[in-house]
């Protein structure tokens, strides 16, 4: 034990100073805090052989888009109509799993659904960063390098247990991965086994990625039986308290003149917190404990909305009523291949790409063009960018 408190102070020396440590030093060090918490040598060796600093991955890591994206932009391109048929389609085909998820963990199948849709495009896309490269890199630079510390560690014990091929390894810049991105620690502690083959599989296997994320919302607090929540109309002018962790009973909302959207009055006692994600001129919700498993899923509140939302979607409920408080709504997915297509066809290089997605060089386009039209040019895909492509 005392070998292994020295080895790991040793290595958290190497770590503590990345400036002036490069890459590969900043590695060595990781390396040997693998090999201290028990990973095999040869685990160890194969692992970190070959890493490369991507500074790309730092970029990322201070720019998520959950803090960086207006929310009437985030919702249109999570919550869209082609997402909704792709989830209902997905629901059909897994609506054993799901049903049995759902009966062992007590979380709707249609919030299972939603994570899964919003995390992968339902199993379309797990992201193509090596995530042990990814966290190596996170390790040594960005800001929380004591966090990703231990993912990587945790990523190498995922491998040294055989329950990832190394191979296929790959996932976000931030080292997620799977049907339902884990990061490695919670792969390690919130896993499970729903088809019952002997082995947890986030990649392989879409009914232990199913079981695996209602485990994870069971153990962060979901209650079986309550809905999120539901969107209700303020008062004019309301200035009242909010927050999704201020959670009063209904009759308290109830007494300040809030209704749902519909105009119906508020019944029931659960206890529940009034969320103004844009404000009280925006659309306004009453969010139960359950909307806060899910932004235990991920903490950013347009993230927990976007899976809200897009549950009710998926179990035929309707969208929002209440507009966003802009003049300038966002794309969903086909708005932006609309964009893509048209700067392409203006001559702009885009490697061909018509996928919906707002890579670099899609924001660098929408900028160039935002700039010579007059336009403010921040490189946002919106609503008035694709009318000025359509009429120029």
């Amino acid at each position: 034990m005392k070998h292994c408190a020295f080895a790991i102070g040793f290595a958290l020396i190497l770590l503590a100073q990345p400036a002036r440590a490069d890459f590969r030093s900043c590695v060595r060090g990781l390396a040997e805090m693998a090999r201290a918490d028990g990973v095999s040598a040869a685990t160890v060796e194969r692992a970190t052989r070959n890493l490369s600093y991507d500074p790309d991955i730092i970029k990322s890591e201070h720019s998520q888009p959950e803090f960086t994206t207006p929310i009437w932009d985030y919702i249109a391109g999570l919550v869209d109509d082609e997402r909704v048929a792709d989830g209902r389609a997905a629901m059909r085909r897994w609506g054993h799993w799901l049903a049995i998820a759902q009966r062992r963990y007590g979380v709707d199948a249609s919030i299972i659904a939603a994570i899964w849709g919003v995390e992968s495009n339902f199993g379309k896309g797990f992201g193509k960063h090596p995530v042990v490269q990814s966290l190596a890199i996170l390790s040594c630079a960005g800001g929380r390098e004591r966090y990703f510390r231990s993912e990587f560690v945790d990523a190498l014990k995922i491998i040294d247990r055989g329950d990832v091929n190394p191979a296929h390894f790959d996932g976000s810049w931030a080292g997620a991965f799977g049907n339902t991105q884990f990061m490695p620690s919670t792969f390690l502690s919130m896993a499970v086994d729903l088809d019952g083959d002997g082995h947890s599989d986030l990649i392989g296997s879409v009914p232990d990625a199913l079981g695996s994320t209602a485990n994870f919302l069971r153990r962060h607090g979901y209650v079986r039986g309550l809905s999120w929540g539901f969107e209700v109309r303020l008062p004019r002018d309301y200035h009242g308290p909010s927050g999704r962790r201020n959670k009063r009973p209904m009759a308290y909302w109830a007494n300040r003149g809030i209704v749902h959207v519909d105009g119906a009055p508020l019944r029931g006692g659960t206890r529940v917190g009034l969320f103004l994600p844009a404000g009280p001129h925006g659309p306004a919700f009453l969010v139960t404990r359950n909307f806060d498993a899910i932004y235990s899923y991920n903490a950013a509140d347009s993230y927990a909305l976007a899976i809200a939302l897009l549950s009710d979607r998926l179990r035929g409920a309707h969208g929002l009523v209440t507009p966003w408080p802009t003049n300038d709504p966002g794309l969903s997915r086909a708005g932006r291949r609309e964009i893509q297509a048209l700067l392409i066809r203006r001559g702009y290089d885009l490697d061909g790409k018509i996928d919906g997605i707002l890579g670099k060089k899609t924001q660098a386009a929408i900028a160039d063009f935002q700039a010579r039209s007059g336009m403010t040019p921040n490189g946002r895909a919106c609503a008035s960018v694709l009318a000025a492509l359509k009429r120029r």
